[in-house]
């Protein structure tokens, strides 16, 4: 993510009306980067604003996914996380602890001979397995 002074900066720059809610949920993802659930969010925030709903939160990550500013992540079939780290990057999520992980990615070492008349929009790697701390 660029680096911007403020988050309402940030969102408005991308041409997202930065209400107190939108402000507070990006604000949370750029802070903590644990690829939170809507579940998740919801919880952390709603004790700070007592109106705030899961449909909003699902909403403004709607809005910020199709802005291009966060990422889905989709590792397991029952639960979608999200991401502000919109840089070329992978996912491990450890099968124990249930942490994710980012890594690095280099698309252009990735050799898929299968594909290469093919025209590729997005990439998405998810790995599985043990972290470290589980090992």
């Amino acid at each position: 993510m660029e680096k911007f002074g403020k988050v309402d900066e940030y969102l408005s720059v991308r041409g997202i009306k930065p209400s107190y809610q939108r402000i507070k949920v990006f604000d949370y993802l750029i802070r903590y980067r644990n690829h939170p659930t809507v579940d998740t969010i919801y919880k952390e925030l709603v004790g700070e604003i007592p109106t705030l709903s899961k449909t909003t939160v699902y909403n403004t990550l709607k809005l910020f996914h199709d802005k291009g500013i966060v990422l889905v992540i989709n590792i397991e079939d029952n639960e979608t996380r999200f991401d502000a780290d919109v840089s070329n990057h992978g996912h491990f999520k450890c099968i124990k602890c249930g942490e994710i992980y980012d890594f690095r990615l280099e698309a252009e070492n990735l050799n898929l001979p299968d594909l290469s008349d093919f025209k590729i929009d997005e990439q998405h790697i998810y790995l599985k397995g043990t972290c470290p701390k589980c090992e």
